[in-house]
């Protein structure tokens, strides 16, 4: 697939829903002005740091053809090794580096392991990863025991998702490296080219000798460290550890990568449109609470949004559209 067409087809893909983006941020600055002040967009980037990290480990997977529910387990072990290996109110000993690189390594062996199963042993993936977030909860919940909440005692920890480095929050710098990574990995490298060739056609993939099983384990692993890596700085912005630190982020990747153009059935999408799709999410959720709509309808609010911001972005395509049953 030609490097230059799939990068072009990702950002021409983006331009609809940037103009999404720019029309909420304009109506809820209308609704409450402060919607715009630049304390409360450097709000947003801290709220979007997480699922923007974990969306890229999610297209990967999806753009397969397959699916990963296991972000919020995997999240809540890797925080919660983390938190007791840095400095925290239980004691013990300051691992420093080694417990980013042991909280990771326990996403990354997690997620490899779905990929093994799933590939290996031809379990769905969405069984096979749902069975993988059970078992990230149930290794967070073991650690987390009865005693001392295992919060940070370190502020320089503690504040440095929202410490400011050129005007942006650090975590949002963080996020961004990470989503400029899933684009080059997806544009440049002959793991993106394979993932794509997978969900286009797997059986196709096979028979021009692509790697299938290699590729769709190294994506699980990729969506598995990239979880962990989330969860350590979902962690730090929570400030202690949790078995449930990850709650609810499922529910915003997932939707954020498929209501971009990412879709489910595996070879269509791209980095930069599922990025966009957490913006608005995140962004329709900062905008409805800032207008005061009361919490027991904000859920259907923000889905009545949602759906004709959809049909805004897919309106001018129509005729190209494939309905499927």
């Amino acid at each position: 697939m030609d490097k230059r067409k799939l990068l072009h087809g990702d950002w021409q893909g983006a331009t609809s829903w940037v103009v999404i983006l720019a029309l909420v941020i304009i109506v809820f600055s209308f609704i409450n002005p402060r919607f715009a002040s630049i304390e409360n967009l450097r709000n947003v980037l801290v709220q979007a740091s997480v699922p923007l990290m974990l969306v890229v480990g999610a297209t990967l997977v999806i753009l397969m053809g397959s699916i990963d529910l296991s972000v919020q387990g995997i999240m809540g072990a890797a925080g919660m090794v983390w938190i007791l290996m840095s400095p925290n109110a239980r004691g013990g000993i300051d691992y420093g580096a080694w417990a980013w690189v042991v909280a990771t390594g326990i996403g990354l062996i997690l997620g490899l392991l779905s990929g093994v199963i799933h590939t290996l042993f031809r379990v769905p993936s969405f069984v096979v990863t749902l069975g993988t977030w059970n078992v990230g909860v149930g290794l967070a919940t073991i650690l987390y025991g009865d005693s001392l909440l295992p919060s940070l005692t370190s502020e320089a920890l503690s504040q440095w998702p929202t410490r400011l480095t050129l005007g942006l929050p650090n975590s949002f710098w963080l996020a961004s490296i990470v989503v400029l990574a899933g684009i080059l990995l997806i544009g440049f490298t002959q793991l993106g080219r394979g993932i794509l060739a997978i969900g286009n056609n797997e059986p196709l993939a096979v028979v021009n000798g692509v790697p299938v099983i290699p590729i769709k384990i190294a994506a699980f692993g990729i969506a598995g460290l990239l979880s962990g890596f989330a969860g350590i700085l979902a962690t730090m912005q929570l400030g202690s550890g949790a078995p449930g630190v990850g709650a609810g982020q499922l529910f915003t990747v997932i939707p954020a990568a498929v209501i971009a153009g990412t879709a489910l059935s595996g070879g269509e999408g791209g980095m930069v449109r599922s990025a966009l799709g957490v913006f608005l999410l995140i962004l329709l959720n900062n905008g409805l609470v800032l207008a005061g709509v009361d919490p027991n309808y904000q859920s259907g609010v923000f889905g009545a949004i949602l759906v004709i911001a959809i049909v805004a972005v897919d309106w001018p395509q129509r005729d190209r559209l494939r309905v499927a049953k």
